[in-house]
C-alpha cells in the first residue's frame, strides 16, 4: 500500500476507501502526517511535519487529482467484468475448432507456452498501468505523452468493434425469439425463404462438404438457409455495392442490445459491475448443462476423443504455432484497452498480479471446456448422418447459426434446447460489448472532463452512434460490410497498437520505473522473469508474429470479400 511504503500517518474522510488519489504526487519516503480535511470547495491537505519533494515519478498534485475516483462496488465485480470480456463467442466457436485440426492436445503445448511468455504479461502489464495511474487508455500515457496517440488508437479499435460486434449479438436474440415456437424455423424446408436447393439432411444419405454448410453440391441445409436466406437475406444482394434497406426484424434485436448496453453502463462500474453477476456466470451454467446432455448421446464420445486426440507430428507445421499465438493473443483482449478502463476502477492497492493470473488461466480452462460441449454434439452428428467427424467439424458463425443449431433440432424438447444455447450466446456476447464500450467511454471521458461530468449522455451518443454503424451491417449485403469491418478494424491495427504499448512502457517509461510504481500499489516489485517478459519476450513475439488470421474465417464464406485497407494514421503525439 502506497501509505505503508512513504510511512505517512493519515486520517480520511470516511467515504475515501483507497489512497489512489495520491498516486499522481508521488513524493520521496519521508516521515510526514497528513490530515485530510474535505469543505465545500473539494479536498484540501496540510502537513503537521515536514512537507515531502516531489520524486521523479510525478508532479505535485492539484485538487482536481485529488478528487476521488469511482470504484468497483465489489472485487469480485471486477473479476467477473474481466472474465466476462476476455471470455467471448471465440472461446465457444473458435477454439475447439483449432485445438482438434491442430493436433488435439498437442496444440495445448504450443498454446501454453504462449499464454505463459506472452498472452499473461500483456495481460499483467495492462492491469498495472491502468490501476496504477487510474486513468483510461488515452490519459495513462502521462507517463510518456509522446505514445497517447497509442491510447487513441486502441480507442478507435474498441469502437470499430463494436460497431460489428453488437450485430452477432443482434443476431443471437433473432434466433433466441424464433426458437420460441413449438417446432424450430430450421428443421424442414417448407418456409417462405427456402429454395429449390433445399434438402432435408435425412434424404442426402450422409453426402456431407467440408465446410458443414451444405451436404451434396447445390444442395442447402434447412438450418443452413435459414441463416443465410432467413437471417441475413444474402440472396437479395448482389454484393456489398448493393446494400438494400435494413431488416426490420434485425433492427428490433439490435435497439434491444443497444439499449441493453445503454442501461448496462450509464452509471458507470457500479451498474455493470452487477450486470456481469448474470451476463459472465450464465455461459458457464449453459455450457454444463449442454455438456450433460451432449454425452448422453450417441456418438459423443467419438467426437470429444476426435477433440482430445495427441498427434505430435502436428507441431512439425508452424501454421500450428502461428494459430496458438494468434488465439492466444487475441483471446485474452489485451490491445483494446478494456483491461486499462477496468483496472483504472481499481482500489490503488489490489493485487492485479493475482487478478492477471487468476482471470487470463480462467479464460483458457473456459476455452477448453468448451470444446466437450461442442464436439460431443458434433460427434452425435457425425453419427446421426453417417459421416466423419471432420466433415461436421467447423468454426466461426458456420458452427453456431448452422451446425449446432441443426444437431439441436433434432433433439427431444428442441426448444429448450434452442432457447438455452442462444441465451449462452447472447450473454458471452453482451458483457464483451460492454468491455468495449467501456473501453471507449472511460477513454474519452478521463481525457475531457466535459464527457466525465455528462456520464449518461455520453454513453448513449456512444451507443447511439454505434447503432447506426451497425445498421449497414443488417442490410440485405450487410454480412459484407460486417467482413471488412471484421477483416480491417482489429486485425494487424490491434497487433501494432499492442506492439508500441509495451515498447512505450518497456523501453521509453523503463521496466524498472513500471516494476516500481508496481511496488508502490502492492508491496512488491515483479520478479525477474516478468520483467524479461515485458522488455524482450511479449515486444518479439509481438513483432513477429505474423499479421492477421486470428479474427478471419470465422465467418461462412461469403466467395471472397476483399478491399483495399486504409490505414487510419493516429498521431503519436499527445
Amino acid at each position: 500500500m502506497l501509505l505503508r511504503k512513504m510511512n505517512i500517518q493519515v486520517l480520511p474522510d470516511h467515504k475515501l476507501s483507497s489512497v489512489a488519489p495520491l498516486k499522481s504526487c508521488n513524493v520521496e519516503k519521508k516521515e510526514v502526517e497528513l490530515i485530510l480535511v474535505k469543505d465545500q470547495n473539494g479536498v484540501q491537505y496540510t502537513s503537521s511535519t515536514i512537507m515531502p519533494t516531489p520524486s521523479t515519478h510525478g508532479t505535485p498534485c492539484t485538487a482536481e487529482e485529488l478528487e476521488e475516483r469511482e470504484t468497483w462496488g465489489k472485487k469480485i465485480d471486477f473479476l467477473l467484468s474481466v472474465i466476462g470480456f476476455a471470455v467471448d463467442l471465440a472461446n465457444v466457436w473458435r477454439f475447439p475448432y483449432l485445438c482438434y485440426k491442430n493436433g488435439g492436445g498437442a496444440f495445448l503445448i504450443p498454446y501454453i507456452l504462449f499464454l505463459v511468455i506472452a498472452g499473461m504479461p500483456l495481460f499483467y502489464m495492462e492491469l498495472a498501468l491502468g490501476q496504477y495511474n487510474r486513468e483510461g487508455a488515452a490519459t495513462v500515457w502521462k507517463i510518456c505523452p509522446v505514445f497517447k496517440g497509442v491510447g487513441y488508437t486502441v480507442i478507435i479499435i474498441a469502437l470499430y468493434v463494436g460497431f460489428y460486434y453488437n450485430v452477432i449479438i443482434a443476431w443471437s436474440l433473432y434466433y433466441l425469439f424464433s426458437s420460441m415456437t413449438s417446432e424450430l424455423p430450421w428443421l424442414h424446408c417448407g418456409n417462405a425463404w427456402n429454395s429449390p436447393n433445399c434438402t432435408d439432411p435425412k434424404l442426402l444419405n450422409g453426402s456431407f462438404l467440408g465446410n458443414g454448410t451444405s451436404y451434396a453440391k447445390y444442395k442447402m441445409t434447412p438450418a443452413a438457409e435459414f441463416y443465410e436466406r432467413g437471417v441475413l437475406h444474402l440472396h437479395e444482394s448482389r454484393g456489398i455495392q448493393d446494400l438494400g434497406m435494413p431488416r426490420w426484424e434485425l433492427v428490433l434485436c439490435l435497439v434491444a442490445v443497444v439499449f441493453l448496453l445503454y442501461f448496462s453502463l450509464w452509471k458507470g462500474v457500479k451498474s455493470s459491475g452487477k450486470v456481469v453477476y448474470i451476463t459472465a456466470t450464465m455461459p458457464y451454467v449453459v455450457l454444463f448443462v449442454l455438456l450433460i446432455r451432449g454425452i448422453t448421446l450417441p456418438g459423443a464420445m467419438d467426437g470429444i476423443r476426435a477433440y482430445l486426440h495427441i498427434d505430435f507430428k502436428q507441431l512439425n507445421d508452424p501454421k500450428v504455432w502461428i494459430d496458438a499465438a494468434t488465439q492466444i493473443f487475441y483471446s485474452l483482449g489485451a490491445g483494446f484497452g478494456v483491461l486499462i478502463a477496468f483496472a483504472s476502477y481499481n482500489k490503488f492497492d489490489n493485487n492485479c498480479y493475482r487478478d492477471a493470473i487468476l482471470t487470463s488461466t480462467v479464460n483458457c480452462v473456459t476455452s477448453f471446456f468448451s470444446g466437450f460441449a461442442i464436439f460431443s454434439v458434433l460427434g452425435y452428428m457425425a453419427y446421426k448422418h453417417g459421416v466423419r467427424i471432420e466433415d461436421v467439424a467447423t468454426e466461426g458463425a458456420g458452427l453456431v447459426f448452422i451446425i449446432y443449431p441443426e444437431a439441436i433440432s433434432t433433439l427431444p424438447g428442441s426448444t429448450f434446447w434452442a432457447i438455452v444455447f442462444f441465451i449462452m450466446l447472447l450473454t458471452l456476447g453482451i458483457d464483451s460489448s460492454m468491455g468495449g464500450m467501456e473501453a471507449v467511454i472511460t477513454g474519452l471521458s478521463d481525457d475531457f472532463k466535459i464527457l466525465k461530468k455528462n456520464r449518461k449522455l455520453f454513453t448513449f451518443a456512444t451507443a447511439f452512434g454505434t447503432f447506426l454503424v451497425a445498421l449497414f451491417c443488417i442490410t440485405n449485403g450487410g454480412i459484407y460490410v460486417l467482413t471488412l469491418l471484421d477483416n480491417y478494424a482489429a486485425g494487424t491495427s490491434i497487433l501494432f497498437g499492442v506492439l508500441i504499448e509495451a515498447i512505450g512502457v518497456s523501453w521509453f517509461y523503463g521496466v524498472d520505473r513500471f516494476s516500481e510504481d508496481i511496488e508502490r500499489m502492492m508491496g512488491f516489485k515483479p520478479g525477474l522473469y516478468w520483467r524479461l517478459c515485458w522488455k524482450f519476450v511479449s515486444p518479439t513475439f509481438l513483432l513477429v508474429r505474423p499479421p492477421g488470421g486470428a479474427r478471419k474465417g470465422w465467418l461462412v464464406d461469403w466467395g471472397g470479400v476483399e478491399a483495399f485497407g486504409m490505414v487510419l494514421g493516429v498521431g503519436m503525439g499527445g
